[in-house]
């Protein structure tokens, strides 16, 4: 009876490393399809809006900012892939981005002062806060014992 309970237990240490390392693989693989899928979109999306732009014959301000923004998306996915790590900061940089192509619109828009001026500027200086402030407690509370984030971070952005 013992040595039938011992088998059995084996038995189902080895199928629980079995189910656990196929689940790792994956969720893993699914991580890369993704990050492949989401890459390739910006790509695609950025391909599309500079070859609109040629069409057109200029780029505005707009446009520009626009191409921008896909290539800080760009980047954060490149991040990604070589630290293993979701850079906020850069998600920041385009809602940085993204309000100040606002910002040029309205102005471009109507030429009037207006007070969505004002908001959209405070929210561009409370999100360049927040970045100072995450870059601040990456450099003086570093999550790795090893030495700060920004590291990891700086290392992979040299290479992009």
């Amino acid at each position: 009876m013992a040595k039938i309970e011992k088998t059995m237990t084996r038995a189902s240490l080895h199928l629980n490393l079995f189910a656990e390392s196929t689940g790792r693989f994956l969720v893993r693989g699914f991580h890369l399809l993704a990050l492949f899928a989401i890459g390739a979109t910006i790509v695609w999306a950025a391909l599309f809006a500079f070859v609109d732009m040629a069409h057109k014959g200029s780029a505005t301000v707009e446009d520009i900012l626009l191409l921008f923004i896909y290539l800080e998306l760009g980047a954060m996915v490149g991040i990604y892939f070589q630290t293993n790590r979701m850079p906020s900061r850069f998600l920041i940089y385009v809602a940085m981005t993204a309000l100040t192509r606002m910002l040029v619109g309205f102005i471009n828009v109507e030429h009037i002062p207006d007070l969505r001026i004002l908001y959209v500027a405070g929210a561009i200086l409370l999100l360049a806060f927040s970045v100072l402030v995450l870059r601040y407690g990456s450099f003086k509370l570093p999550s790795d014992p090893g030495g700060s984030d920004l590291s990891d971070f700086a290392e992979a952005e040299k290479t992009i």
